[in-house]
């Protein structure tokens, strides 16, 4: 099937005036925005974690140890509290933290709780798996003590954006995981995002399966595929619609990190340019209708919201991000995430949470002190881990620091 590019065109930017505020992790904000910001952090009984508890500040927290310290453990728990399934994507009975002999004590179970500071006063979130439920890998969430029906009641109160080693390739490889990486960003702005996709998701592994057992049942197919389509709709006009309003962001020559031009591949973003989006989900209908023979032999679908992708180019010479080198393409990466901070900053009036996983060993001397300039002028609470205190002796007393041995987490001055 041909492919389809939507493209987006950098719009101007008004920018607020800016105000300061100082002392220990204040960091500067312009008038009219409120940070986010975690004021405590709990661990329980997660990954190489016993108990760990954090008081913090609002600027920068800066997670310091040696590799197998527990400090991208630290980041995942709090990738936890926000929709999806954290930064590692990982099963649940994985993030449990089990005893050398592989007993548990009765009732023992992971959790991670924070309280919330920001616009909407403080919040009280938590999560851990669900011990009482049949289906192993179901996790409970709470806000303010209340249990929640889904995770985007913890979407609706905190945003995290994260970049970790992972991540390196992520121009490179696949789609699948340009597509993760868009859709976080869309949650810090509609966290019923979420549901869309795991509504789709589950429409699209049930015809898969039916597909593939050649089980004729086409009133069924009919609603899935139907299902399907009113999802995929949805999906990509939000990717859609954050694309275009963050490519303007991106387009700006500003600080240390290269402008960033963007755009969207995929049938039903491109058909939304041309037509309104009830013809295009009979368009995406009839299509999937036609394609059920292939997509038996093929698996999957032909057409839908799990095609997209994500396309990135280095907005200075218009190469695709995938030729680059290793560090501009680490460059254009931390330029849509700031960007996307500064965004949700300017539409919001409140910020996400940054976790940046080992990304300061890979910058050059000028690029890491435009990535701390930037974090401080937006005021925002970016999670650090690094193993070399001095590559972050920029940031001065604006850090808060903490050390971690063998799971043991304790402040650092």
């Amino acid at each position: 099937m041909r492919s389809a590019t939507a493209q987006f065109h950098p719009s101007p930017e008004m920018e607020p005036a800016a105000t300061h505020q100082s002392g220990p992790g204040s960091g500067t904000l312009a008038v009219g925005r409120q940070r986010t910001w975690l004021s405590r952090l709990s661990v329980h009984r997660f990954r190489n974690l016993r108990q760990a508890q954090l008081s913090l500040l609002p600027g920068p927290v800066l997670l310091l140890g040696e590799n197998g310290a527990g400090k991208t453990n630290i980041l995942e728990a709090v990738s936890l509290l926000t929709p999806g399934r954290g930064l590692r994507r990982a099963r649940l009975g994985d993030l449990e933290m089990h005893a050398p002999d592989n007993a548990q004590p009765e009732g023992a179970g992971w959790a991670v709780a924070g309280r919330v500071e920001g616009p909407l006063g403080p919040h009280d979130l938590g999560t851990g798996r669900d011990l009482h439920s049949a289906a192993r890998e179901r996790r409970v969430v709470r806000v303010n003590g209340e249990t929640a029906t889904s995770q985007a009641a913890l979407g609706a109160v905190l945003a995290a954006v994260w970049v970790t080693p992972e991540m390196d390739g992520l121009f490179r490889e696949g789609a699948s995981e340009r597509r993760r990486f868009l859709d976080r960003l869309v949650y810090a702005f509609d966290p019923a995002h979420a549901g869309r996709l795991n509504a789709y998701e589950k429409a699209l592994r049930e015809r898969s399966r039916l597909l593939r057992e050649g089980r004729s049942e086409p009133e069924w197919l009919l609603v899935l595929e139907r299902t399907m389509a009113e999802r995929a709709v949805a999906i990509a006009a939000a990717r859609r619609d954050l694309v275009g309003r963050l490519a303007g962001l991106c387009a700006q020559v500003e600080g240390e990190f290269p402008r960033a031009e963007l755009a969207l591949a995929g049938d039903a973003e491109t058909w939304l340019h041309e037509e309104p989006a009830v013809a295009v989900e009979e368009r995406l209908q009839q299509s999937l209708a036609h394609s059920r023979a292939r997509d038996a032999e093929t698996g999957g679908a032909a057409v839908g919201a799990h095609r997209s992708d994500l396309l990135v180019s280095h907005g200075d010479h218009g190469m695709a991000a995938d030729l680059c080198s290793t560090g501009e393409q680490k460059a254009l990466l931390l330029r849509i995430v700031l960007a996307h901070a500064r965004l949700m900053s300017l539409e919001r009036g409140t910020t996400p949470l940054l976790l940046l996983d080992e990304v300061v060993a890979h910058l050059d001397d000028q690029r890491r002190s435009g990535l701390f300039d930037e974090i401080l002028a937006m005021g925002l609470q970016v999670w650090l881990t690094g193993t070399d205190a001095q590559a972050f002796a920029p940031l001065g007393d604006a850090a808060q620091r903490y050390r971690l041995q063998n799971g043991l987490v304790r402040s650092d001055g």
